[in-house]
């Protein structure tokens, strides 16, 4: 017994330090388990995507300026620069510059809206067109363009322009939010409540067809070129009001990334966790409202960003967890804003194409290929 003991107690490391480092593991040890694990790699990777796709974004537009130039004036603003050509400061910082910001925000909010929708109702195809909200600010931009001249006039004030269609658009989104949150407190089943987003997306669409019809020709060119989406509609000024409204979406995603991971496996087994379905999926209709109003008011209808980030997040990653899952989806959807952008300028002199006719390139095949895998 004794030589046992002494056999047991031989094994054992000599130094204290080395005992308590096999028992707790260091901090060090901690960062270093982080920085191997794939997920954390992904993450950077996307985010040094992200980056180099917001330079790009910077250089790159319809006007040539040399690069050390627009490094000049984003952080010198140098003399001679400025009085050798003074237009390109507002070309960098007023309009690249928060076109590139517009982007970066407007995918991570459409791909996170995308993303819980899908969830939530189990549906790979559920996005912000789907439930109509999209819809609903584009019937509210044709009611102020085609029917009300472009301006919104009562006894008490008068909007017109850019700022009516930015209101109508958020109040339109923000109705049929309304109307499907009133019918989630009666809709117990999802694919119900899914099946009437769409109705009501329908119902926006042919309202919309009727105002086409009666409205003159410059109404419908206005409108069609709003409908073709862009991301120069947020100015330096509105972007502090237009960021917050964006990552407080963001943030209340985040708070929602358990429920959605216990929604994975349907609405009994997350009842079954003690979670209250009920109230996630309202409150999830609520942030996605806000988010996807917000966006399509100063962007326009953007489309396929919503709905085919979060499969391509999915098949980076691999898995479902929305730990890591939502994070990498925030990333997919600003690098692939921020390229459609680059790409609308890449044909220079002066000539852009519209943001819509560049997302389908890269959202169509993706959910082609989800179809057809599934």
């Amino acid at each position: 017994m004794m030589f046992m003991r002494r056999k047991a107690l031989g094994n054992q490391p000599s130094s204290p330090w080395v005992r308590l480092g096999e028992e707790k593991s260091s901090p060090w040890g901690r960062l270093g388990e982080v920085l191997t694990c794939t997920g954390f790699r992904l993450a950077l990777v996307l985010a040094l995507i992200v980056l180099g796709f917001f330079i790009l974004n910077l250089l790159n537009g319809s006007v040539r300026i040399p690069a050390g130039d627009v490094v000049s004036i984003l952080f010198t603003s140098s003399p001679e620069c400025l009085a050798a050509h003074p237009s390109w400061q507002y070309i960098v910082l007023e309009s690249r510059l928060p076109q590139a910001l517009t982007a970066l925000l407007c995918g991570g909010a459409l791909a996170v809206t995308g993303l819980m929708l899908q969830t939530a109702f189990r549906n790979p195809l559920a996005g912000p067109d789907v439930f109509g909200i999209s819809s609903g600010a584009a019937l509210g931009v044709a009611i102020v363009m085609l029917a009300m001249g472009g301006s919104v006039a009562t006894e008490l004030y008068s909007v017109s322009g850019f700022v009516a269609v930015v209101m109508a658009a958020f109040v339109g989104a923000m109705i049929v939010t309304a109307i499907i949150f009133f019918f989630s407190t009666i809709v117990r089943n999802s694919v119900m409540l899914l099946i009437i987003g769409i109705m009501v997306g329908y119902v926006s669409s042919a309202a919309i067809e009727l105002l086409n019809f009666f409205s003159t020709e410059e109404g419908v060119k206005s409108y069609a070129v709003w409908g073709m989406g862009d991301f120069g509609g947020v100015s330096m000024d509105v972007m502090p009001l237009f960021a917050t409204v964006i990552l407080i979406g963001l943030v209340l995603s985040v708070l929602l990334i358990k429920p959605l991971n216990a929604m994975l496996l349907g609405e009994q087994y997350a009842g079954s966790m003690g979670i209250n379905t009920r109230r996630t999926r309202d409150i999830l209709l609520l942030v996605t409202g806000l988010l996807t109003a917000i966006t399509t008011a100063f962007c326009g209808p953007i489309a396929f960003v919503g709905l085919a980030t979060p499969h391509i997040a999915r098949l980076l990653l691999g898995t479902g967890n929305h730990r890591r899952l939502l994070p990498a989806t925030i990333l997919c959807g600003s690098a692939i804003a921020l390229l459609c952008n680059f790409v609308c300028y890449l044909p220079g002199d002066a000539s852009i194409i519209p943001l819509n006719a560049v997302t389908p390139l890269i959202g169509a095949p993706v959910i082609i290929y989800v179809l057809v895998k599934k």
